[in-house]
């Protein structure tokens, strides 16, 4: 997946050297690296995400319609009926797009909130313990901040309206869950699974591999071995 290459890359780095050093390397500087890592691969996560193309290029992250609907909107894309389709995923992608960089603040904030305690449990934890630790500290509040722009750019096709509708009578009938019944709020959770995912991806990948330090305060933690 062409995503973030040098996301969290000081993660490993950063816990290799707490768990191999400590009698040379403080509780505070491995924190402060895990923290310059996280604090790097967050902002790159964003970028990524939040520009033209972010989830509507990526067939992984593409935001489709929900459950059975999607069913429906593929049988009706292969018979050539798939315009309003497109054009409907067209807009919850943008939306998606639209929203992320609001993100970046309160990952930021999470990260800098991060105690000692907290980067031990990370550094010594498993594959996607990073991004367990961002997804719990931050994603209500990403959610609230991702709503509103969600629905300043769905509000502006006329076809949220018949999506609302029709969603809401599938959702009835067990189509979809009732949480996709609502197009902003179901746009708003694929964007924030998108995001956590992008980044709980990029982390496994830095901690089996963890070549290249991703900053200077990184190099510097690995290098205390």
């Amino acid at each position: 997946m062409r995503r973030i290459a040098p996301l969290l890359a000081g993660l490993l780095l950063s816990a290799n050297a707490f768990a191999l050093s400590l009698a040379d390397l403080s509780q505070q500087d491995a924190s402060g690296g895990l923290k310059d890592a996280l604090s790097q691969g967050a902002q790159l996560a964003v970028q990524q995400l939040g520009q033209p193309g972010g989830f509507g290029d990526d067939p992984e992250l593409h935001i489709g319609l929900p459950g059975k609907l999607g069913k429906v909107a593929k049988t009706m894309k292969a018979m050539g009926m798939g315009g309003e389709v497109e054009q409907l995923e067209a807009s919850m992608n943008q939306a998606a797009e639209a929203a992320v960089p609001q993100a970046q603040a309160l990952l930021l904030e999470a990260v800098r909130k991060m105690t000692v305690t907290d980067a031990k449990q990370i550094l010594s934890g498993p594959q996607d313990a990073a991004t367990r630790y961002l997804d719990r500290s931050s994603r209500e509040q990403i959610r609230t901040q991702f709503l509103p722009i969600v629905k300043q750019e769905t509000d502006r096709l006329g076809l949220v309206q018949k999506y609302n509708a029709f969603a809401g009578q599938a959702a009835s009938f067990g189509a979809i869950n009732a949480k996709s019944a609502n197009l902003e709020n179901y746009v708003t959770e694929q964007a924030l699974d998108g995001l956590f995912s992008v980044i709980a991806q990029e982390e496994a990948k830095i901690r089996e591999n963890p070549a290249g330090a991703a900053s200077s305060l990184a190099k510097k933690v690995f290098g205390a071995r």
